[in-house]
């Protein structure tokens, strides 16, 4: 039981934006949750990167950390993540190295495969000009290189700032794919479980078997990232749940929009077909009131062995939201 109590708790956010709001409501909704998880103890608060997504507001995820990095004091924040695909690697640099330098020791570079976007927006990008190369592995091992780069290394490119600061880099990833590079480079590894489920035993697994120690890590470390909705019962807790599984049937049917309020029933809302799909897409997700939460966590973290745990939450009113986080704070306190 000990071991469970030692593993930390982290916040993903997506900065969702609730059907009748702005993306500045939810951008205030975000550094009022950033500033209740410093209070409250979460180890990290990390922010996804989305494109063309009317419901998401963290597009531009550094300059949102920056935002909220300026309005706390000691909490860990970063990209879960920054989509390495959309960018060249030394604009992040810059980017991470301009935040590092002005929150030292507060900042991490989460980076993820995928392009977060359809392919029309990755057009829009103009990242590749429309030819799609698998440039990750190399533009991954280019960022580090100059992060760790020594004062005296003559480098003939280097970010300014950004070289020798040694920012934290993480994989994540939802196959394995990230789950091999994150053991081949001796890196820390995030699964997004949350929405993609099924390889997460799979990858942890092929993570911790094949994991080569570097410079950076010894060991492997390993954060499962899952949905949470708390509530003070378990039928409040399944009500404001039906937001995130509306967002799900519409991102399904191709029809991405705000963060739907959430209905009495779904039975009205989805197909059998759609129920099953979002079902198990969601089906790494904790709903209750706190003590379900608590019994939630603990059994995640024995069944996965996970280092860290990071929770997200698509929740319509932002009062239940900062609420739903208090309570999973509150439960893993209880473990």
């Amino acid at each position: 039981m000990s071991e469970i109590k030692s593993v930390p708790l982290s916040l993903l956010d997506l900065a969702p934006i609730p059907q009748g709001a702005t993306a500045s409501e939810a951008f205030h909704t975000s550094l009022a949750l950033a500033q209740q998880a410093e209070k409250l103890g979460y180890h990290r608060y990390w922010l996804a990167e989305h494109h063309n997504m009317t419901g998401i507001a963290s597009a531009a995820t550094s300059v949102l950390i920056g935002y909220l990095a300026a309005n706390t004091q000691t909490l860990r924040l970063g990209s879960g993540g920054v989509m390495l695909p959309n960018h060249a690697p030394l604009v992040i640099a810059e980017q991470f190295g301009t935040l590092e330098s002005l929150y030292p020791g507060r900042i991490d570079l989460g980076l993820g495969r995928a392009p977060g976007s359809d392919q029309q927006t990755m057009m829009a990008l103009r990242r590749h000009n429309g030819v799609r190369e698998d440039n990750f592995p190399a533009d991954v091992a280019q960022l580090i290189s100059w992060f760790d780069a020594a004062d005296e290394a003559d480098l003939a490119v280097q970010p300014v700032p950004g070289k020798g600061l040694h920012i934290p880099v993480w994989l994540l990833g939802s196959s394995l794919y990230s789950a091999q590079l994150a053991a081949r480079l001796g890196l820390p590894f995030a699964f997004a479980s949350h929405f993609a489920p099924e390889m997460l035993l799979q990858a942890l697994h092929l993570y911790r078997e094949k994991f080569q120690p570097s410079a950076r890590l010894e060991k492997p470390y390993a954060t499962v990232c899952v949905n949470v909705v708390a509530a003070d019962s378990e039928r409040e807790a399944n009500y404001l749940f039906t937001s995130m599984q509306q967002q799900f049937i519409n991102l399904r049917r191709g029809r991405p929009g705000p963060l739907p309020a959430p209905v009495a029933s779904m039975d009205h809302l989805w197909s059998p077909a759609e129920q099953y799909g979002v079902q198990q897409a969601l089906s790494m997700s904790i709903v209750g009131d706190k003590e379900k939460v608590r019994h939630g966590l603990a059994a995640l973290i024995r069944e996965t062995a996970a280092d860290e745990i990071m929770v997200n939450g698509q929740i319509f009113d932002s009062t239940a939201r900062l609420t739903s986080f208090k309570l999973a704070m509150q439960a893993r306190n209880m473990l």
